[in-house]
């Protein structure tokens, strides 16, 4: 029995399509294990949001082979995408396999393997060409508590900084009925919480022809009996209407919790990002989730030296974080990908400029999340367990607080992992909240 490893880097899409992966060699009668472990095979399921995630790419592919010099090694996924050249050229990697490839992923192992000259192979179709969503099927999940749901891929904004269109194409939406069958089948293992993610899932149901959008298919899945939390993934603030939220409102199974990607609160830099909102827009789209959600949390993504940005328009962003107060801001230094316009736009910003704007916006996000937190002490919330390590329970709140529970203070001494229960409140450490029952 042959054994197979993967190491997935990047985002929760990511993440699903590694289950899905996973899930096609179990059915072949592969051994699956931990990518630390000897292996015979080792997928890695690459990502290249930025050139970070590109050097931790090529690091994995290399650590791989440090583990098992005979192993086959595998590089598929979003970086295989933008740098066939690149991968060609490293004699270490056996197979080179796009986005499109993976539903394929078994197929092509097992061609190389039956191969007598073991050539590299080399599959990566062009992803800007492609007009209907791969759907894996239903995937096992291996979860106690929360699956991954992909509900769309594609993203056609075309950010300036961002490179992902060109790694997984337009929008393509999942057919409402694959998404349905999938909830309920996760809903029967006794999995708890779906988290509904995608590259831009405010564009689901674009590509339809007949009229279902992202809200139709919340509304559909919040019917699913045994599903207990709905939890969106990361969004585009636009999608926030007056409409879109009055019906959110009506779904009870969906948490308080909204990551609103931003990038900057700044008019000018938004402009050349080519993000479609203005920040007096996003303060509305703001206000208007607040006004509905009394307990919501709001966290987003910031991008701090971009081109252009200058003392003033930095300043902007830090009073505008300021005012709108996010729980937590994921603080990014632009990083220039090759094939954007924002890498050939002029005045690029000093790295050590970039390290003191990104310093004072984890501090001001660090600020925030502390004093949210310690706003809960003495009050009761309801946690969802995930895990137990070190005699102590952690798990999140429906608006995703952070909260532990240390194994003593359960008097019925019973697992509550995948349980939601109440506790109490007691006291912030580091970011999260520490409870008793």
């Amino acid at each position: 029995m042959k054994e197979v490893a993967f190491i997935t880097l990047g985002c929760k899409v990511n993440q699903y399509e590694t289950n899905a992966m996973t899930q096609k060699f179990m059915e072949k009668g592969y051994k699956v294990v931990e990518y630390t472990k000897k292996a015979d095979i080792y997928i890695i399921n690459t990502c290249t949001v930025t050139n970070m995630s590109d050097r931790k790419s090529r690091q994995m592919l290399r650590r791989a082979k440090d583990l098992n010099p005979h192993a086959i090694i595998v590089a598929c996924g979003c970086y295989v995408q933008v740098a066939k050249k690149e991968l060609k050229a490293i004699k270490d990697i056996d197979l080179i396999l796009g986005n499109n490839e993976k539903k394929e992923i078994v197929k092509y192992i097992e061609k190389y393997i039956n191969s007598r000259q073991k050539e590299k192979i080399q599959k990566t179709e062009d992803v800007m060409q492609t007009r209907e969503f791969i759907d894996f099927g239903n995937v096992i999940y291996n979860e106690k508590t929360r699956a991954v749901i992909k509900v769309q891929d594609g993203c056609d904004r075309f950010c300036s900084y961002c490179i992902i269109p060109y790694a997984r194409g337009r929008v393509r939406s999942r057919k409402p009925e694959n998404v349905i069958s999938e909830v309920k089948n996760i809903a029967k293992k006794g999995i708890k919480e779906v988290i509904i993610t995608g590259i831009h899932i405010a564009s689901y149901g674009k590509d339809f022809k007949k009229k279902f959008e992202l809200i139709d298919l919340l509304e559909e899945i919040n019917k699913i009996e045994g599903i207990e939390r709905i939890r969106l993934g990361s969004i585009e603030p636009l999608l926030i209407t007056k409409e879109f939220i009055s019906r959110l409102v009506k779904l009870k199974k969906v948490c308080h919790h909204f990551h609103l990607s931003l990038q900057s609160g700044c008019d000018e830099t938004l402009k050349r990002m080519n993000r479609r909102y203005t920040i007096k827009q996003f303060k509305k789209i703001v206000e208007l989730i607040r006004e509905h959600y009394e307990d919501v949390i709001l966290t987003t993504d910031i991008i701090v030296g971009f081109p252009g940005e200058t003392e003033e328009e930095f300043n902007k962003t830090y009073m505008f974080l300021k005012e709108i107060k996010f729980y937590k801001m994921h603080v990014f230094k632009y990083s220039p990908r090759k094939g954007t316009k924002a890498a050939v736009m002029k005045a690029q910003i000093d790295g050590n400029i970039k390290e003191i704007r990104s310093q004072e916006l984890i501090k001001l996000s660090d600020k925030n999340q502390k004093e949210y937190n310690e706003s809960y002490i003495g009050k009761e919330v309801e946690v969802l367990f995930e895990e137990k390590k070190d005699g102590v329970y952690k798990g999140h709140t429906e608006n995703y607080i952070l909260v532990q529970l240390p194994e003593k203070d359960i008097l019925s001494k019973e697992k509550i992992e995948n349980k939601i229960i109440k506790v109490k409140c007691e006291y912030v450490e580091n970011n999260y909240i520490m409870s008793s029952m």
